[in-house]
Order: structure tokens, then sequence, then C-alpha cells
């Protein structure tokens, strides 16, 4: 039954994710949704199949360490796009622009 809740809400997660890919105006903030989203959606739906496959333990081990490799590795690749596409000249549409306070 848990498994079920964890593949539904992984699903949630990624739709939202979408959506916010779609509406959001430039590509920091559409960053940060896929990011978001996708680490968040993509570890659910690991649990889930880690609950429910009737495969061996190390089988379901496996699908641990994968999430928990893109729980790490997610970030990292969306903080290192954002930051090349800042220093290749894309601003952002925002306000506040505090990453420009600290490297000027």
């Amino acid at each position: 039954m848990i498994e079920y809740f964890l593949l539904l809400l992984g699903e949630s997660i990624m739709i939202f994710g979408t959506l916010g890919i779609l509406r959001f105006p430039d590509v920091y903030t559409r960053l940060h949704a896929a990011t978001k989203c996708d680490t968040g959606g993509a570890m659910t739906i690991l649990m889930a199949l880690a609950i429910a496959s009737e495969a061996s333990l190390l089988i379901k081990l496996k699908f641990l360490v994968l999430a928990f490799l893109i729980a790490l590795i997610n970030p990292m690749v969306s903080h290192a796009i954002a930051r090349g596409a800042y220093k290749y000249g894309i601003k952002p549409e925002v306000v506040v622009d505090m990453y420009a306070w600290d490297n000027p």
C-alpha cells in the first residue's frame, strides 16, 4: 500500500516539475523547478520500486543506492549548469541578483 502512495507521490512531483519548466520565465527558475522535482520525484519512485519489487535484496539495495546518488549528483549538475549560464552572460529575470553581489 505504501509503495502505491510513493509511486503516486513521485509521479505528482514530476508533473509539477514539468509545469514549472513550462511556466517559469527564465533558465534559472526553470532549472530550479526541474532539479527539485526530478530529484524528489525520482527518489520517491525508486523507493517505491525498492519496496514493491519482489527481487533480491541486492536489487533493492541498488535502487536505494541509485536514489542516494541522484540526491547527490542532480543538485551539483544543476548548480554547474546555472553557473555556466550566468558566466555565459544569461542574466536572470529577477529583481535582486545576489550572485552578482558576490561575484563582481
